[in-house]
């Protein structure tokens, strides 16, 4: 009887442990919610568990929410964080972003040079910002084939654009005032005379999907993801590629500072990075591979606002995601001062 109590209590004790190890091996992952957690469950999370049997949970929030959370915390709440290029460098600026050993992520060994974005954070995917517009609710005849038709006389009160990055009109209207976004002060008067054109400041990717598809704002400085997203669900929106260039976007991954999972998050990014996954990506979501070996469908290459050449990439609006994070502040508070409050 003693023998058997033993066995039980030993058995019991392997059993407990053997869960606390299996709870031990999950990543969790950081990153935005919506179609966008649904794109990286997909596309990487779900084939990340097949190879490893190492199950991915989600913590989901806006860009700028989460990077404060993770200010204020100051350690690891999560293993692998998704967020835009240049707040990546704010993530990295504030070492909450380990450095990354690119050896254990040899899929990275084909990333294109614009998603080589610093010691401590990589792209995953590409994407624009351009016009997207509603082709029944604007002028006859409008396709918008350069940036300087968003200020036409006939746009008046039809303009969305984002409220929490001013980025790439900013971008937009120092180009077209013979400057660039470094020296962005030149585009200035450009960008006020915008604002009788502009109806609205859309505050997420949500917000933007409805006031579009309501029409309420007929056209928008627009996500080429998002866009894609909504033709899928039957609206009827239209992108175009002003002669200018596409401003470019690109999202990122980092590992959180302080992970005890680092193994399993280099493994989850160089998944991410595989060409098979690149090319699913661009498959569920529009989003353009940032590998130069994955081999995307010719139909969804073709469509406007997808990168899959380096001639593409290079004919965007590339702004320096340094640069980026070291102006937010600034640009941020004189758009609201300047044009929001307007």
């Amino acid at each position: 009887m003693l023998r058997n109590t033993l066995a039980l209590t030993l058995l019991s004790a392997s059993l407990l442990s053997a869960a606390n190890a299996s709870a031990a091996d999950k990543l969790i992952v950081s990153t935005w919610g919506g179609s966008f957690k649904d794109l990286i469950d997909k596309a990487i999370g779900q084939e990340f568990t097949k190879q490893t049997g190492v199950e991915v949970e989600y913590v989901t929030g806006g860009t700028i929410d989460r990077l404060n959370k993770a200010k204020l915390a100051g350690t690891a709440e999560t293993d692998l964080t998704f967020t835009t290029s240049h707040v990546g460098w704010l993530y990295t600026n504030d070492g909450l972003f380990e450095d990354l050993d690119m050896s254990k992520i040899p899929n990275a060994s084909n990333l294109v040079h614009q998603a080589q974005l610093s010691p401590n954070h990589i792209g995953v995917w590409g994407y624009v910002y351009t016009i997207g517009y509603r082709p029944e609710l604007v002028p006859e005849g409008e396709t918008f084939e350069s940036w300087e038709d968003l200020w036409k006389p006939e746009m008046k009160g039809s303009l969305a654009l984002p409220d929490w990055d001013p980025s790439h009109i900013i971008a937009v209207s120092a180009k077209l005032a013979g400057s660039d976004a470094e020296h962005w002060e030149a585009g200035q008067d450009k960008l006020k005379s915008l604002i009788p054109n502009i109806k609205a400041f859309y505050t997420n990717d949500a917000n933007s999907q409805q006031l579009i598809a309501t029409g309420e704002t007929p056209v928008q400085v627009l996500l080429s993801m998002n866009a894609y997203h909504m033709m899928e669900e039957g609206v009827d929106i239209k992108l175009a590629m002003p002669k200018e260039g596409a401003v470019l976007g690109i999202d990122a991954m980092g590992i959180n500072k302080g992970t005890e999972h680092a193994d399993l998050a280099y493994k989850f990014m160089d998944i991410a990075l595989s060409p098979e996954v690149q090319a699913k990506i661009a498959e569920i979501n529009r989003g353009s591979p940032v590998v130069t070996n994955a081999t995307v469908d010719p139909e969804i290459a073709k469509l406007p606002g997808m990168l899959t050449t380096a001639e593409q990439w290079d004919a965007t609006l590339d702004t320096d995601p340094k640069l980026r994070a070291e102006k937010t502040s600034e640009w941020r508070k004189w758009f609201s001062e300047n044009i929001m409050a307007n």
